[in-house]
């Protein structure tokens, strides 16, 4: 099934099909999916759409969980991530799954059908935050919940050094500022018609070599800008955007230590419920 996107999102999506092959290698996907699926405290019956599920790894989680009484829904707008969600939940024999190519903003699912509704590690590309809560929010059922995850504001060195130098010439980049402090997602939720059930933020983070940092360079317009259409860096000349690359280089060059330069990820697990 192809979905009609415009072109953010089809660079969104053809970002992240290009990733699918060796999205699941190493343990920070897994591990945060795992724990955003752990403080669910999902039941056995229950009805779930999981948005933006990548890989499918808090759907199939879930749906190990709900059980054969139970039914999840993975939805992605990259056709390569719902490839590789199926082939796993085909390989794990797991009946009570389906993905579909959707876009998260753009749901035509009846109102009050889900029990519970996450999206792990998205949130941020969405096109409208407030529109896409306020979306979800009818989907619920009375006294369902919301899960996602957001990123501090001092999250993943390589954007946050970017937005500074940046935005001295003048270009903002969001990234995880609309949803960086506890307050901010408390806000949004509240917007959205949410009672904030629970905002749990955890350290996390470890140490990257300069190469991997300065490889996170944010100003490259080939990349999306999560949120963001046209990429702002645009705005600026080919000059200005060599010198502000090598003020990031710098930048960095002077945050290094022997362990490597400190890449804070900081997430917060986010959950909000409709009122019963």
């Amino acid at each position: 099934m192809q979905v009609e996107l415009n072109k953010y999102k089809q660079q969104v999506a053809d970002l992240y099909s290009s990733r699918s092959g060796n999205y699941d290698n190493g343990d920070w996907h897994p591990r945060i999916a795992h724990r955003l699926v752990e403080y669910a405290h999902l039941r056995p019956g229950q009805e779930i759409l999981d948005i933006a599920t990548g890989t499918g790894m808090v759907a199939i989680e879930a749906a190990q969980i709900v059980g054969s009484t139970g039914q999840v829904i993975g939805i992605d707008i990259a056709t390569g991530m719902i490839e590789q969600a199926r082939r796993k939940a085909e390989e794990l024999g797991l009946s009570n799954i389906e993905f579909q190519v959707a876009d998260a903003e753009a749901l035509d699912f009846l109102a009050d059908r889900f029990d519970y509704i996450f999206c792990s590690s998205a949130f941020i590309w969405m096109s409208d935050l407030l529109g896409a809560l306020r979306l979800w929010h009818r989907l619920l059922k009375p006294g369902g919940i919301l899960s996602f995850h957001a990123f501090s504001e001092t999250a993943f060195v390589g954007g946050v050094v970017s937005q500074r130098v940046l935005e001295k010439y003048g270009v903002s980049l969001l990234l995880s500022k609309p949803t960086g402090t506890v307050e901010k997602c408390h806000n949004l939720l509240q917007q959205a018609g949410f009672t904030v059930a629970d905002i749990k933020s955890e350290p996390d983070g470890n140490y990257i070599s300069l190469e991997r940092a300065k490889s996170m360079w944010a100003g490259n317009s080939s990349f999306p800008a999560p949120g963001q259409h046209p990429h702002p860096s645009l705005s600026l000349t080919s000059e200005q955007l060599a010198q502000a690359r090598v003020e990031f280089d710098a930048e960095l060059e002077a945050m290094q230590t022997e362990q490597g330069i400190w890449d804070d990820g900081t997430i917060f697990y986010v959950f909000g419920q409709k009122a019963a």
